[in-house]
């Protein structure tokens, strides 16, 4: 047996593994006290300041909105707060006490500052928004219960005011809370979760200019979210930029008071450079009773309305454009000489094409007309008679494509629709069926399916004006700086078609629709003294004779020797949901001789009572 005493040797490679053992426990040991030091303590570090850190943010004046002449804002900004709630510091039993304080205080149902919250059962050390468009005095209340009220701040919010009420709402827009499907499209933008945007109109077009970029101040709070100093880390926030509009605040209340409370709109523009003067559409909508406690009640009811107050008629609302389509259809007669211009149709009041009869509005008809007399009593059968048998349904569409129907203007407004101008190929893609003589019968005077809005007919009668031209739309005039007032951008004039129509035949167009002022439809109702007009009626056919559309397009003043920069176009449409009455070129009436005398409406109707007879009716 081997003698294994106390000075025997222990083999060299059990005290190289020991050692190996020792080395890598003392590295384990070294290397958590690193992680609990070092890693640990920076982390916890800043779980702590996250906890102990508010950043509350510091929102940006939004740009104000200036209508063209640049003295008293459309869009304005009040002071107002937002209340928040950071859920980790709202104890679950305090939750409904607290919610039913918050609701008494604002106004806002329980219900939906309990669904601002986040679902995540988690603690969540972040202040979420759940009530704005808060006062101060509000605030105040809130305030004097702090104490009762855990895990409930509050921060200053701007929020937007309309000082015009609803008169430019259809222009100007309105603001909102970022929705989250909103927030999934503009979060690379820059956009936050508490931010406002623009929804509609002007406000939600120009968004990235009005906004600014909001800031923050940072502040270090106690355990129940109490400021522990005075000290904090404020980044200030860049306000918005703002905007001066091509629309003028005393013409389109004119405009909407001389359309009154009738489904319609109006349209005024300055054909020499596209500028929008006026664009009414009613019925319209106040945006700041939205910024009232039960204003998402109010929201609900205006998006319920059948009379879609959110519609925006003059860009959107289409309809058959009936008689001010024969503009259309003369500049055709004349370009391409389809028909001598002297050379009468004979009216007997009907015609018949294949085995139907189509009647012309006036029962025992109009006699032996020429085209000037045609425009000017607005007789169907003479332009049945050159649309169908001597232009043609092509020619008809070439010359809609040359005058913009059937595309939009590209008006800096959201939601331009572009109409529809019919053609054989899209009849029988649609309906699956020809066309047929009937359907260019229809066309030939605007009706059929044929579908235009207000400003693409305002554009279109722009076009006649101004010689073949087409400028394109626009509401914005100036963007300017927020402090100073210096004008950053100004925007110009843009040329986006030619007619490629000649003067004559332009010419020879505005010949004809001033006739219908001196010796036509128009005569009995545009009563003005102030300045010369020139223009077309129109009546849509609706299936009712009570019901139908009230259409008036027009330009003033007329005359060759008029500078085109003195010149407006208007539209008037009056939809057929009112009862009938005949109201657009009565209106149009009332608008051009309130603008060119400057009058209000009340003193525009006072005037038009005692005016006489002007001199070119004589």
């Amino acid at each position: 047996m081997a003698d294994y005493g106390r000075n025997s040797v222990v083999p060299a490679g059990r005290v190289a593994a020991l050692a190996t053992v020792i080395a890598i426990v003392l590295v384990l040991y070294v290397g958590r006290l690193v992680d609990v030091q070092i890693v640990d303590q920076v982390l916890y570090s800043a779980r702590a300041r996250a906890v102990s850190q508010r950043a509350v943010p510091v929102f940006a004046e939004r740009g104000l909105i200036y209508d063209r002449n640049y003295n008293a804002p459309l869009a304005a900004n009040q002071e107002s707060f937002a209340v928040t709630v950071i859920p980790a510091e709202l104890p679950a039993e305090e939750r409904d006490q607290v919610f039913t304080s918050i609701s008494r205080a604002t106004g806002v149902p329980v219900e939906d500052i309990r669904s601002r919250l986040p679902d995540s059962r988690g603690a969540v050390y972040q202040a979420i928004e759940v009530v704005n468009g808060v006062t101060l005095e509000t605030i105040t209340r809130l305030a004097e219960r702090k104490d009762e009220l855990p895990g409930v701040s509050w921060y200053s919010k701007p929020r937007r005011v309309y000082t015009e009420g609803d008169l430019f709402a259809n222009v100007i827009g309105y603001v909102g809370d970022i929705t989250p499907e909103e927030l999934q499209v503009l979060f690379n933008e820059g956009y936050e979760a508490n931010a406002v945007v623009g929804k509609n109109g002007i406000e939600q077009e120009y968004d990235a200019l009005l906004r600014g970029q909001a800031g923050q101040r940072n502040r270090t709070v106690d355990a129940r979210g109490m400021r522990v100093d005075d000290s904090e880390e404020v980044i200030p926030p860049e306000h918005g930029l703002n905007l001066v509009l091509t629309v003028d605040r005393d013409l389109q209340r004119l405009a909407a008071d001389a359309l009154g409370e009738r489904i319609g709109s109006v349209v005024v523009l300055k054909p020499a450079t596209g500028e929008i003067l006026a664009l009414v559409s009613y019925p319209r909508y106040d945006a700041n009773i939205f910024l009232d406690a039960n204003g998402r009640e109010q929201f609900e009811e205006l998006a319920l309305d059948p009379r879609s107050p959110f519609l925006n008629r003059p860009i959107q609302a289409v309809a058959a454009p009936a008689s001010t389509f024969k503009i259309v259809m003369t500049a055709a007669v004349l370009e391409e000489r389809a028909f001598p211009r002297a050379q009468e149709v004979h009216c007997e009041g009907s015609i018949q094409v294949g085995n139907r009869t189509f009647n012309c509005w006036l029962p025992y008809g109009h006699g032996h007309v020429d085209l000037n007399n045609a425009l000017a009593q607005s007789c169907n059968v003479y332009f049945w008679t050159v649309g169908s048998e001597y232009l043609g349904v092509n020619a008809v569409i070439d010359y809609c494509a040359r005058l913009g129907l059937g595309q939009v203007t590209g008006i800096d407004l959201p939601g331009e629709v572009a109409g529809l101008v019919p053609s054989p190929e899209w009849k029988e893609q649609v309906y699956s069926t020809r066309w047929v003589g009937g359907d260019t019968v229809n066309m030939s005077i605007g009706e059929g399916f044929l579908q235009v809005t207000p400003l693409q007919m305002a554009s279109l009668v722009a076009t006649i004006v101004n010689d073949g031209t087409t400028y394109r739309p626009y509401v914005l005039a100036e963007v300017r700086d927020p402090v100073t007032g210096r004008v950053l951008r100004r925007v110009e004039p843009e040329v986006v078609r030619n007619a490629d129509i000649s003067v004559d035949t332009l010419r020879g167009v505005r010949e004809a629709m001033r006739t219908v002022i001196t010796d036509g439809t128009a005569e009995v109702v545009i009563t003005t003294p102030a300045v010369p007009m020139a223009g077309k009626t129109g009546t849509g056919q609706t299936g009712r004779e009570d019901h139908l559309t009230s259409w008036f397009v027009a330009y003033a003043p007329h005359g060759e020797d008029v500078g085109i920069e003195d010149q407006i176009v208007l539209v008037v449409k009056v939809d057929a949901a009112n009862e009938w009455e005949w109201w657009a070129p009565k209106a149009a009436n009332i608008i051009v001789h309130g603008y060119f005398e400057g009058l209000d409406f009340e003193q525009t109707v006072a005037d038009l009572r005692q005016a006489p007879k002007p001199l070119w009716y004589m």
